[in-house]
């Protein structure tokens, strides 16, 4: 059975070397994790082949791009899509990958979206959670998104570090490891992340823009399980949509199993957005790749369904051959 998994990340030399030169912080991991987020040939392979893993549709890592001037995150992303289809170029039946934008600057954003997307294997793209404490629903990004539509291409929204008034408000007050994770992958990223979506929805942008289509990670970021308050609370008050809003999930929406490895999510998953929704990631390489597939292989799945979430999903949404 093929493997592919979509949520997979890599860590751009030329990104990499400004956050040395300017002692901004991101390099977050052990050196060994490091390393593997350097690579994007030999290593990568040789961890994929040993975990099952066909295809690796590669992404950058979340970082904080307010960090960096404008027009430096507009060279800095041109850059890192280059060396991703170059990798892509060369490992073609091994790599894919989603492009790394400059949302700082939307309208910039938007063109270096349409220029990586004719690049080798570039198939969408991968934004980091907020923009300078904005989420995409602000009128600013629509072009992003517009331009999304107009090159049929998905729009991965990957959590990022909340903002510093948000972290200061509701996870500060621990020795800092303990805040750090509470706002970040312990819970607070999921958590901003599905308030993102559900922004989104609320906006009307899938009115608007009907076939626009949005990946979010982490078996859904928490929205599978609270699917029927959703609809019992917000649809009701949520009169300007054509729709109930979990039918938006429903049709604008896939999720990833990324980082997340027990039955009892996908089943959730599974009974509410269907498994035509849900494809396979690992998170590489912060989760392992032998993990991850070990789960794809002993998750109580129908054959059909297993094929789904595997690689026919991906297949079909990224046009993956």
């Amino acid at each position: 059975m093929r493997t592919i998994a979509i949520e997979e990340h890599f860590l751009a030399e030329g990104f990499r070397e400004a956050m040395q030169r300017n002692a901004v912080g991101g390099l977050t991991g052990s050196d060994e994790i490091q390393k593997k987020l350097a690579d994007v040939g030999e290593i990568r392979l040789k961890e994929m082949d040993a975990g099952g893993i066909d295809l690796q549709v590669i992404s950058h890592n979340t970082m904080d791009l307010a960090a960096f001037p404008v027009d430096e995150v507009v060279r800095l992303a041109r850059q890192a899509n280059d060396q991703l289809a170059a990798a892509i170029a060369a490992h073609p039946a091994r790599f894919a990958g989603f492009a790394t934008l400059p949302m700082t600057d939307p309208q910039a954003a938007a063109d270096e979206l349409e220029r990586a997307v004719h690049l080798p294997g570039i198939k969408g793209a991968m934004i980091g959670g907020t923009i300078n404490g904005r989420f995409l629903d602000d009128p600013a990004f629509l072009p992003v998104l517009e331009r999304a539509v107009a090159l049929d291409v998905p729009i991965y929204i990957h959590p990022g570090v909340p903002p510093e008034s948000v972290r200061a408000a509701y996870y500060s007050g621990f020795d800092p490891a303990v805040s750090y994770a509470l706002a970040t992958s312990g819970w607070g990223w999921h958590n901003e992340t599905a308030i993102h979506a559900l922004r989104l929805i609320l906006s009307g942008l899938f009115d608007r823009l009907p076939t626009l289509q949005i990946i979010i990670g982490h078996m859904g970021e928490m929205l599978p399980f609270m699917f029927d308050r959703i609809n019992n609370t917000l649809t009701p008050v949520a009169k300007h949509l054509q729709h109930p809003v979990p039918d938006y999930l429903v049709r604008n929406f896939f999720i990833t199993t990324s980082g997340f490895f027990t039955e009892p999510p996908l089943m959730l998953a599974l009974q509410t957005l269907g498994a035509d929704r849900i494809i396979f990631s690992v998170d590489y390489p912060y989760s392992r790749n032998e993990q991850g597939r070990r789960f794809l292989d002993n998750v109580s799945l129908s054959p059909t369904d297993r094929e789904k979430i595997s690689y026919l999903n991906a297949e079909r949404l990224l046009k993956l051959t």
